[in-house]
């Protein structure tokens, strides 16, 4: 629950779709989750569209983990399990740390909507260089899940009793000690 007395801090969020098949034009998934990152107050870093291509997902990954303009990175698409969806392996190969709870909690949430066919998706999130990183499957409404059930609050300062925006400053201060 949001505490009113706490200022909104907006997150800088880059939005990644991940298809061989979208275009801006129809990129359903992307335009859902760019309306509703803004609606929540957040700012657009960044948006791009990459084929389901490892090395491609990778370097833009890098690209905007080096770009101190960029908090998040939000990715839809590429997280089932055909041959094509490489999105995860990207993801993990840069990931520092991988947030199990995200997938596990988007699973419950999708269970409730979707029942079993949950399990074919291998949403994850990670952080990796004080950047936080989620991939979510392709649908609109996967993403509809993961933003309204889990995001939205996550990475809302405000959110109680704790959230991904409180301890973002502390993700690198491993970089900062002494040896």
């Amino acid at each position: 629950m949001p505490d009113q007395q706490r200022e909104f801090i907006p997150a800088r969020i880059a939005i990644l779709t991940v298809s061989d098949t979208r275009t801006r034009e129809n990129d359903v998934s992307g335009d859902t989750l760019e309306t509703r990152v803004r609606d929540a107050g957040h700012v657009i870093a960044a948006r791009n569209i990459v084929r389901d291509d490892r090395q491609a997902i990778v370097e833009l990954l890098r690209r905007w983990i080096d770009d101190p303009e960029v908090d998040v990175v939000i990715s839809t698409g590429g997280t089932g399990l055909t041959g094509r969806d490489v999105t995860p392996e990207a993801f993990r190969s840069v990931f520092e740390k991988e947030i199990d709870g995200f997938s596990a909690v988007f699973h419950r949430i999708s269970f409730d909507k979707i029942g079993t066919s949950t399990i074919q998706s291998r949403a994850c999130a990670g952080v990796a260089h004080g950047t936080y990183l989620f991939a979510l499957p392709g649908s609109p409404g996967a993403v509809k899940d993961a933003w309204d059930g889990i995001l939205k609050m996550q990475l809302d300062y405000r959110h109680k009793p704790c959230n991904f925006m409180e301890i973002m400053p502390r993700l690198e201060e491993h970089r900062r000690r002494k040896p």
